[in-house]
């Protein structure tokens, strides 16, 4: 393949730095707002306010050095979003680290956690912070749940290019048939479906005996498969009806939100019900749920209906990377717990608030592996590999090869240093897949009903690189650390 010019790639990076610019601005703004409402809760403002200044202000000068309308590279744009992924929860992180009272690291680790949707924390007394750092810890994954680049996609037009390039950047999971002609209109569909599943976990929520801002707290989380909650106790400290309406809200966190779109004002409920991903993913949460009620009933002291409770809220979180608890499932019998650590390595739906693998490139992977064993026996046979009525291209089965190889190796070299680190094997095994799955709890101290901060500094450091490398699916992450790629941009 020719090189572009180093003039070009320069240039083409401009569009980045506007891109990053706007959002820096827009965070700014929304940290100003916080602000306000700190002062109105009577609460320390000062870590938002000083998080507005310095957004408004980096984000103008980036404005003014960038341009709309540059024509950056497939290479560009990547490093561009894995760039802007470790560059606003460095902004998002001040709250927690001038109000918070949280060492910046800390801060950084919860911000991290908080906008890749991740969900581990490192708080260990939840007194330490007030409602509006509860709020904005929330709303942070709420926002990273729906995609930095296609929020502002929508409340910015004039991103043109660069935006409609960094929305394919960013979006997650093998690449599927676009509802709309218009990459802003799928952007609207998406938010609009976004915005009416949040506003409905907030009622339900509310209805079933949550404290109005609890409800609002978890509601924001819920939809992104974030799973920070304001209570400590996550989803246990709720009645019975909140978790079951947690299960249901987290199932549709896991599944395609274009789908969905169809669906709720479509009105069309054969496309998700043809979809062979939604079929692979409905199938396994109800297999898995059924087997882990049945270790429940047997061998914990639950009754029928808390047994399928707890089975299925457990098994919906870790499908979907959401990672509430109903119930401090580190105390499980070990096959209940291998059960939930095996889902870790699923993952929801492509084009979901899910993170992970995705069931798609499962099917993927699975429907390779039949065609070689086919090709084996018959050597000349034609194997077009099907997902469902479409032929998916070697292009598309490459790269999910190339995309499970490195997260396996990201997910071993991170197992492998916590181990070294923290001296416990199951505390580095189920953290570090929780981590660049973007789940939040493993097992040990790391379980739901503790956290992070007792871990060695070197090991968040670690953890933070993962879950950041999960949400944008690793391959812009690699992109960095290529000297191709900043050759190009001297």
């Amino acid at each position: 393949m020719k090189p572009w010019p180093a003039s070009s790639a320069r240039q083409g990076f401009r569009s980045s730095l506007y891109l990053l610019g706007l959002t820096y601005q827009g965070f700014g703004l929304l940290m100003l707002a916080f602000a306000l409402l700190a002062l109105g809760w009577g609460e320390d403002a000062r870590g938002f306010l000083l998080g507005a200044v310095l957004g408004v202000g980096l984000g103008k000068a980036l404005q003014e050095v960038g341009h709309p309308e540059a024509q950056p590279h497939r290479a560009e744009v990547f490093a561009a979003v894995a760039l802007l992924w470790l560059l606003v929860p460095a902004l998002g992180a001040i709250p927690y680290w001038v109000s918070g009272g949280l060492n910046y690291l800390d801060a950084l680790f919860e911000a991290v956690s908080g906008f890749t949707t991740t969900g581990a924390t490192v708080l260990s007394d939840f007194q330490q912070f007030g409602k509006s750092l509860f709020l904005w810890r929330s709303f942070t994954q709420w926002m990273g749940g729906i995609g930095i680049v296609v929020l502002f996609l929508v409340v910015f037009p004039q991103l043109q290019v660069a935006g409609r390039q960094a929305f394919f950047a960013e979006s997650t999971g093998v690449e599927k048939e676009r509802l709309t002609p218009r990459l802003r209109h799928t952007a609207q569909a998406v938010l609009k479906v976004y915005l009416a599943l949040t506003a409905s976990a907030f009622l339900a929520y509310w209805w079933a005996g949550m404290p109005v801002f609890e409800a609002l707290a978890n509601a924001l989380t819920t939809i992104p498969a974030g799973g920070f909650s304001p209570n400590p106790q996550s989803f246990a400290a709720y009645p019975l009806q909140a978790q079951w309406l947690g299960s249901a809200f987290m199932f549709l966190a896991g599944v395609n939100f274009l789908l969905q779109y169809r669906l709720f004002f479509g009105r069309e409920i054969k496309p998700l019900l043809r979809d062979a991903e939604f079929q692979a993913y409905a199938l396994l949460v109800l297999l898995a749920g059924l087997l882990l009620s049945l270790y429940l009933y047997t061998h914990h002291m639950y009754s029928l209906e808390a047994s399928l409770r707890h089975a299925f809220f457990q098994v919906i979180s870790f499908v979907t990377t959401t990672g509430f608890a109903s119930v401090d499932f580190a105390k499980w019998v070990v096959p209940a717990q291998a059960i939930l650590v095996i889902l870790m390595f699923v993952g929801g739906s492509a084009g979901s608030g899910a993170g992970g693998i995705k069931v798609v490139r499962w099917l993927l992977l699975f429907g390779l592996l039949r065609r070689e064993i086919t090709r084996t026996l018959h050597p000349r046979a034609v194997l077009p590999l099907r997902l469902g009525p479409r032929v998916v291209s070697e292009e598309a089965l490459r790269q999910v090869s190339v995309f499970i190889f490195l997260y396996t190796l990201l997910f071993g070299f991170g197992a492998l240093i916590l181990a070294l680190l923290e001296g416990d094997f199951v505390k580095a095994f189920t953290a570090s897949a929780q981590a660049i799955g973007n789940i939040g709890p493993g097992l040990g101290t790391v379980g739901p009903m503790g956290s992070y901060a007792e871990l060695h500094p070197a090991s968040k450091v670690v953890l933070i690189f993962q879950m950041w490398a999960g949400r944008i699916e690793i391959l812009p992450v690699v992109l960095l650390f290529s000297p191709e790629l900043w050759r190009r941009l001297r």
